[in-house]
């Protein structure tokens, strides 16, 4: 049998309300490693869902992910290339996931 998964809400806020619209060339270039670094985990199904969402007010990126662990979320979540210019909230939640 293997052991139930964690889930876990992530909103990655950015540093300003406008920074999809007026981020710098070396912020773009952080934001595609940030995209090719979390691919990965997509393709594995460790991400149940993730992108940008447009609110009016400032867009943001949010993810659902799928961990055997808080601690290996920790450690995925420090790795990612955008952790910086960037700033995460994580909240644990109850998914309903296909299996």
């Amino acid at each position: 049998m293997t052991p139930e998964k964690k889930n876990y809400f992530l909103k990655l806020n950015p540093p300003r309300p406008s920074f999809t619209l007026d981020m710098t060339d070396a912020e773009r270039v952080i934001m595609q490693k940030h995209v090719d670094y979390w691919t990965p985990y997509v393709q594995d199904r460790i991400v149940i869902v993730l992108g940008p969402v447009m609110d009016p007010k400032g867009a943001y990126g949010i993810a659902v992910v799928a961990v055997d662990s808080e601690e290996q979320l920790h450690q995925i979540v420090a790795k990612d290339p955008a952790n910086g210019l960037n700033s995460y909230e994580i909240y644990p939640m109850r998914a309903v996931t296909r299996q």
